[in-house]
């Protein structure tokens, strides 16, 4: 076994043209390493970290805000990879009521030689994607603390325009133009009531909601009543810095307004399915072995319609899902003012160019068995070459 192992790193290391690291950037309501006992977000029982470790990659896992915007969970990688008080922007925190450099989020960093010689393959499963892209955007725009742009921002990312950190971005069952259920629960179901619902499941004593830049994080001393009331009159959930927002149809396509693909990153996508056309309905079905706790999510995107703030409406392409996202929007960024990135299918052997997707699938897994969640053993054995093969791809790409 040990021969086979040092062959392999031997192999990956041989062939590979860049030994950049990955990082994991985990979804909505994910968690890190050090939560949820040894369940891990990036394989269930059996952890994905470890198994591309295993096999010769180096690769860091990052716990951002669960519940937070694409801006506060880019700016929250920067500083776990590089290291540092995280800052958050003097503008942003100033337009949102945000604590802009909370005292509990300092780090050592995972990856303090982070630079442009030093970049960085970037995975982002589910919003993890949409993360990853803002990232890309807060590296690569100057950005300053006042609309008349004459002071820079002054923290370590914002105020300046760093090119080269990243050499690619992949990202599987992300919702780059949004989630019609995102739009589905926050119209129909408050956010907040949604919100402290899942908390009251998961408790706050071992998974950390990561919220003390809204000063909402629960004391040692705290009730859960107490804090439960806090949250339901917190100005959080009346803004659009927060994660409801950035995955609704209107929040993304925002984004995709200002996230666009650089000419300078590889992009991937992986498309998941887990539902099939019904013949006589149109509708969209789960298939028999989608997990039991998003079936009835799977049935309910696979037939609604959603009305967008700009009067247009959604259509029948996009009922076919994995049980949470839709699996057009999974592609790539086609919404916002600037329109779609170029978006094609990947084909084997064939050279890659940067600034444009290339995309894999679908692939009939549902939204958490992507992740390594709920699989049968044969199932779990392909998820497994799927990273591990990416993984290579990723380090067959040019070295910058």
């Amino acid at each position: 076994m040990k021969f086979i192992l040092s062959l392999t790193l031997f192999i990956n290391v041989f062939y590979a043209q860049n030994d950049y690291p990955i990082v994991l950037i985990h979804g909505f309501f994910g968690w890190g390493n050090d939560e949820m006992g040894n369940y891990h977000y990036w394989g269930g029982k059996k952890d994905i970290q470890k198994t591309l470790e295993e096999n010769g990659f180096k690769v860091f896992n990052v716990s951002v805000g669960p519940i937070s915007s694409n801006w506060d969970r880019a700016v929250e990688v920067y500083y776990q990879l590089k290291g540092g008080q995280t800052d958050y922007g003097y503008k942003h925190a100033k337009k949102y009521g945000l604590i802009q450099k909370p005292s509990d989020k300092k780090y050592k960093g995972l990856y303090p030689e982070w630079d442009k010689n030093h970049p960085v393959h970037l995975i982002g499963h589910s919003m993890g994607g949409q993360t990853a892209r803002m990232l890309q955007y807060l590296l690569e725009t100057e950005l300053f603390e006042n609309d008349s742009s004459t002071t820079n921002e002054k923290s370590d990312l914002l105020g300046l325009s760093r090119k080269d950190w990243i050499s690619s971005i992949t990202s599987l069952a992300t919702p780059h133009d949004g989630s019609t259920l995102a739009d589905i629960i926050t119209k129909t179901f408050p956010f907040i009531q949604y919100f402290i619902g899942l908390a009251g499941v998961v408790g706050t004593d071992f998974y950390d909601f990561d919220l003390s830049q809204w000063n909402l994080n629960r004391s040692s001393e705290e009730s859960w009543a107490n804090y439960v009331y806090k949250m339901r009159n917190h100005n959080a959930w009346k803004t659009t810095n927060i994660s409801s927002w950035d995955l609704s149809l209107d929040g993304a396509a925002e984004l995709n307004g200002y996230l666009n693909a650089s000419p300078d990153i590889y992009y991937f996508s992986f498309v998941f399915s887990a539902t099939t056309k019904d013949e006589s309905t149109g509708y969209h079905i789960p298939n028999d072995d989608v997990f039991l706790l998003i079936r009835s999510r799977a049935k309910l995107l696979g037939s609604k319609i959603i009305f967008k703030e700009d009067g247009n409406e959604t259509d029948s392409t996009w009922w076919e899902n994995d049980g949470i996202v839709n699996v057009r929007s999974m592609k790539g960024p086609t919404s916002g003012e600037n329109g779609a990135d170029p978006i094609v299918p990947f084909v084997a052997n064939e050279p890659l160019m940067q600034g444009q997707w290339y995309t894999f699938g679908p692939i009939n897994l549902d939204h958490y068995q992507s992740v390594g969640h709920m699989l049968s053993k044969e199932k779990r054995e392909k998820l497994d070459s799927l990273y591990i093969n990416h993984a290579e791809l990723l380090l067959s790409l040019p070295r910058y």
